[in-house]
């Protein structure tokens, strides 16, 4: 199907009915950045892009390789070796072609983070885990830019949902992490500890093999149950943030 054969509102008319016609152009205007396409952040693109958005920042310095294939919904083999942003950007045209997507395929660094969220109505967190300068940053300058903001963690078989908005509680604050000396490794446990306290509380009670989990070897094991789980909560979460319902 070509471009000019695409035609926007015929694609996502079994949207309406849950959104207005309105709301729906609205979706249409909104930007999104996703700083990761690993994990869930490619099931939030994909997520976004059958709610109609068009406009997208997206970012990632990896390629797909085989270790991704329990989970990224970018890998595939024709993907191996790829550049996730490319592959994705791809995707992304697959479904919707008049999308407009700029990529970040150097990612996200503390030196492009406000280029990044130029012009970005919602910045939806799928940074890695241990990338929390970077993360603590982007929160900063998105709370400073009043971008509201949505995370959510895959954990096994389920989901752990937050958003922030700029008019109340910031991340750094929830999570107790603006202290300048405060070690890589103490934010990470103090973001894993307030994002998912059953795990730590159980002590990974529900994993079945121990062996597969070390944190700081970063050895986390995943499945995809909790990416799509994930990605339907923040979704959900989302849509109601861009449609100020």
């Amino acid at each position: 199907m070509t471009e000019t054969q695409f035609d926007y509102n015929l694609a996502f008319s079994r949207n309406l009915g849950w959104v207005t016609p309105e709301e729906q152009e609205n979706l249409r205007k909104v930007k999104i950045a996703i700083p990761g396409l690993g994990g869930v952040g490619g099931h939030h693109l994909h997520n976004f892009l059958r709610l109609g958005v068009e406009k997208f920042h997206i970012a990632d310095l990896d390629t797909f390789e085989l270790p991704n294939f329990n989970r990224q919904l970018g890998a595939t083999f024709q993907s191996i070796g790829r550049s996730k942003t490319e592959a994705m950007e791809e995707f992304a045209y697959n479904i919707n072609p008049n999308c407009q997507i700029q990529l970040f395929s150097d990612g996200v660094q503390l030196n492009n983070i406000r280029q990044f969220l130029e012009g970005v109505d919602l910045l939806v967190d799928t940074l890695d885990l241990y990338a929390m300068p970077t993360r603590i940053a982007l929160y900063k300058i998105s709370h400073e830019l009043r971008i509201p903001m949505v995370t959510a963690g895959p954990f096994g078989m389920g989901t752990s949902v937050m958003a922030f908005h700029p008019d109340r509680l910031g991340f750094t604050d929830y999570f107790n992490l603006n202290d300048p000396d405060l070690s890589i490794e103490e934010a990470i446990a103090r973001f894993l500890v307030g994002i998912t306290p059953p795990f730590f509380i159980k002590k990974g009670a529900y994993l079945v093999w121990k062996e597969g989990f070390d944190l700081w070897q970063k050895k986390l094991p995943s499945l995809n149950i909790g990416c799509d789980a994930a990605a339907a909560a923040l979704g959900s979460v989302a849509l109601k943030i861009l449609l100020k319902r």
